[in-house]
């Protein structure tokens, strides 16, 4: 495992191998200097015995002056390209998760919460940034610190040097005893802060609805509950953060407290020179920095390591859907928008009752299909299979006498304007709304979309018309104008087949039935499948599909199916009945 996750960190850094390289060797400079300086602060020690002049004390002074300069300067440059990495690396990643988010299909969302996966996209991979700027800086310094020091150290004094790094081992044991609690203390924090996310998320969602129930104080409490879990999970990171750091400042620290008490008998001995007890004690203490970020580096490291693993599960979700090897090409003006169900069927995920079962049906280019049936009947599943937002087996669903799974997925999306129940808005203006599906749309073509969808006498009423912005989702329009306003977007691409997924639930029978007449003048060139509860808007079809549990157990036209017993004329009966009570 951990082997995987340097592997994971390699391939990170691998686009990045330059900065990499000069940020390395800019440290080694920096160690290598300060290495040489309490080197030549120990030559001009000893030489002070055989007397020199203030000249020569000047020019050592300038000299250790230039040394520490470049050191100075060399350390910036070496933070910048390494802390550059990490940024680097950041922005990488968050590109490669949102894109590889977009390459999965809807039921991945279903499974997986929103907050979660924006807690994953921004938390998480700031952890890896600071395991790529803050750690890696910090470890390549210790190796280059330990590898420069010791050796220079050996050279003064073995003894003294081997008591001094004696203390070292304990401190790595210690480090290992508390790996293990840091790492788990850190997965803990990470998923109640995914938790709270979830929450914050909902509740701003939400809002409405919890104004509309009274639900603030519950709210409030859940709130409270999973930031008590937060803290709680913080505060055993912290307590064990706050003990591992100051045991280990504490024994690198005890190092020099040695070198101080067995370094002057050594001077008294004979064994060492004031100028090599000089250097001994200024190697000691350069030590000691990098030691006691040994602590925090193992942190950063532990959260790394919970991240990376996090990460990683989202960009090991394959998509289910994809572009088949052997996917053809089929931009849209070539489709004529024939569509045939051959014995389809569909079967949710971890259930054993089909969906769908055994749907065989050809809608013909340019014919307007309503599709009636009981709430639960399988309408929408329907629905999804068409663009293939849910997948579909090869063989048994066609557009044109093409199998769909052959068929390039942006290409079979163009063909095909779906418009679902719940009608989604961005939050920004309505033109910019109806024309997401085509970006560089002009103002007139918006309007004869807005026209086309009975939602053009409202936008016109607005402070702004069609620069008005409507906020998150829509929330400013009322339902049947969210519904009008992602109608009139699927209209504007102009796709030769166009889906409403009871998307006029929210619009009177009276509009409904307006706009399948507007799309019935345009039917010679656009295949409409209208999935609807609203009976006398489908009533106006040219073919009415019945679907109940999973089968089409009825077709044909409004006025035969009410001449034979069955489902429809049922349907029918209770819509008639709804309509005199209202």
């Amino acid at each position: 495992m951990v082997n995987s996750r340097l592997k994971k960190l390699a391939t990170y850094l691998r686009p990045h191998w330059r900065m990499v390289v000069f940020g390395i060797v800019a440290l080694l400079l920096v160690n290598a200097v300060g290495v040489y300086i309490p080197l030549l602060i120990k030559d001009i020690i000893d030489e002070l015995k055989t007397g020199f002049s203030f000249r020569d004390l000047s020019g050592y002074a300038l000299l250790l002056l230039v040394l520490a300069s470049g050191m100075w300067g060399m350390r910036m440059l070496s933070r910048v390209l390494i802390f550059g990495i990490g940024r680097q690396v950041e922005f990488d990643l968050k590109q490669k998760i949102f894109r590889h988010l977009l390459s999965l299909e809807p039921g991945y969302f279903a499974t997986n919460t929103s907050g979660d996966l924006m807690n994953r996209s921004t938390s998480d991979v700031d952890n890896i940034r600071r395991l790529l700027g803050f750690a890696l800086l910090s470890l390549v310094n210790i190796v280059f610190a330990y590898g420069l020091t010791f050796p220079a150290m050996l050279a003064i004094n073995v003894r003294l040097t081997l008591i001094a790094i004696a203390i070292y081992p304990v401190m790595i044991i210690t480090v290992q005893l508390f790996s293990g609690k840091l790492r788990d203390f850190q997965l803990e924090v990470q998923e109640k802060l995914s938790a709270l996310s979830e929450l914050i998320q909902e509740d701003m969602s939400g809002i409405a609805l919890i104004k509309i129930y009274a639900q603030e104080t519950q709210e409030r409490n859940a709130f409270r509950q999973k930031n008590r879990q937060l803290l709680a999970a913080n505060l055993s990171l912290a307590r064990t953060r706050n003990l591992l750091f100051p045991l280990v400042e504490g024994l690198s620290y005890l190092s020099l407290l040695l070198i101080l008490w067995l370094g002057t008998g050594a001077i008294a001995q004979g064994e060492i020179t004031v100028g090599d007890f000089v250097a001994l004690i200024l190697f000691v203490e350069r030590l000691v920095f990098p030691t006691a970020l040994l602590g925090f580096t193992i942190t950063t490291y532990q959260r790394g390591e919970v991240s990376i693993d996090r990460i990683e599960a989202i960009l090991y979700a394959q998509p289910q859907i994809s572009n088949s090897v052997q996917a053809i090409s089929l931009p849209s003006e070539e489709v004529k928008g024939e569509i045939n169900f051959r014995n389809l069927t569909y079967t949710y995920p971890g259930s054993n009752t089909p969906a769908l079962e055994n749907i065989n049906l050809t809608i013909h280019p340019g014919e307007t299909v309503a599709i009636v049936g009981p709430i639960g009947a399988g309408k929408s599943t329907l629905a999804n299979l068409m663009p293939r937002l849910l997948k579909v087996q090869a063989g048994e669903l066609f557009l044109d006498d093409y199998d769909v799974t052959k068929i390039y997925l942006k290409d079979l999306r163009r063909a095909i304007a779906y418009v679902p129940q719940d009608s989604f808005l961005f939050s920004t203006t309505i033109k910019n709304n109806i024309r997401y599906g085509e970006p560089l749309s002009e103002t007139p073509e918006i309007e004869y979309a807005a026209k086309q969808a009975q939602i053009q006498p409202e936008i016109l009423t607005f402070p702004q018309k069609y620069e008005t912005v409507i906020g998150e989702r829509g929330i400013t329009l009322s339902g049947g104008q969210r519904q009008r306003t992602s109608l009139a977007r699927a209209l504007l691409i102009d796709a030769p087949v166009l889906i409403l997924d009871d998307a006029l639930s929210s619009v009177d029978n009276q509009t409904a039935t307006q706009i399948l007449s507007n799309l019935s003048d345009e039917r010679q060139k656009k295949t409409v499948i209208f999935i609807s509860h609203q009976l006398s808007a489908a009533s106006t079809a040219d073919r009415i599909v019945v679907i109940d549990k999973g089968k089409i157990v009825q077709t044909g036209t409004h006025q035969e199916l009410l001449n034979i017993p069955g489902l429809y004329k049922n349907l029918w009966l209770q819509h008639q009945l709804a309509e005199l009570l209202d």
